[in-house]
C-alpha cells in the first residue's frame, strides 16, 4: 500500500507481440486484489511505457512477453528508467525460458513469472515489494 492508497501497477505489451489474453486476465486479477491497474495495450514502446509510468506515478511496471523478445525489449525499459532517475521495479511474465531468468534479474528485473503462474503468486510478490518500499 502506498501513501495514496492502492498499489498502482502499469501493465504493458511492447514490441509486435499481440498475444494479450494473459496480461488482460492478470490486469483483472490484480484489480480484484485491490490494485489500481493501468494497461497500455498492445504494440507499446519502451519510451511509451516509461513515460506513462512516470506520469501516472506507478509503483510497479509489469511487462508481458510471449514472442521470445524479452531479452531485447526489457533492457531499453530498464535503461530509460535509470535515465529518468526512478526506481520503479519491473516485473515480467509470459513465455520466458528458465535459463533467461538469471540474465533478466542481472539486468535489473525484480521478478520473472512463467506463463501459467498462479496469479496469487504474482499478487504476493507485488505485495512483498510494496512492503519493502
Amino acid at each position: 500500500m502506498t501513501e495514496r492508497g492502492k498499489t498502482r501497477i502499469l501493465l504493458a505489451k511492447i514490441g509486435l507481440d499481440a498475444h494479450n489474453i494473459g496480461v488482460t486476465y492478470l490486469a483483472r486479477f490484480l484489480r480484484d486484489a485491490g490494485m489500481e491497474v493501468i494497461y497500455l495495450g498492445l504494440y507499446g514502446t519502451a519510451d511509451k511505457v516509461v513515460s506513462a509510468a512516470v506520469e501516472e506515478d506507478v509503483d510497479i511496471i509489469g511487462l508481458s512477453f510471449l514472442g521470445g523478445d524479452h531479452l531485447a525489449l526489457a533492457p531499453p525499459v530498464l535503461e530509460l528508467l535509470k535515465k529518468e532517475n526512478t526506481n520503479i521495479p519491473v516485473i515480467i511474465g509470459g513465455v520466458i525460458p528458465r535459463q533467461d531468468f538469471a540474465t533478466l534479474q542481472e539486468m535489473g528485473v525484480a521478478g520473472v513469472f512463467e506463463a501459467g503462474t498462479a496469479p496469487d503468486k504474482i499478487v504476493d510478490f507485488i505485495n512483498d515489494i510494496m512492503s519493502k518500499r
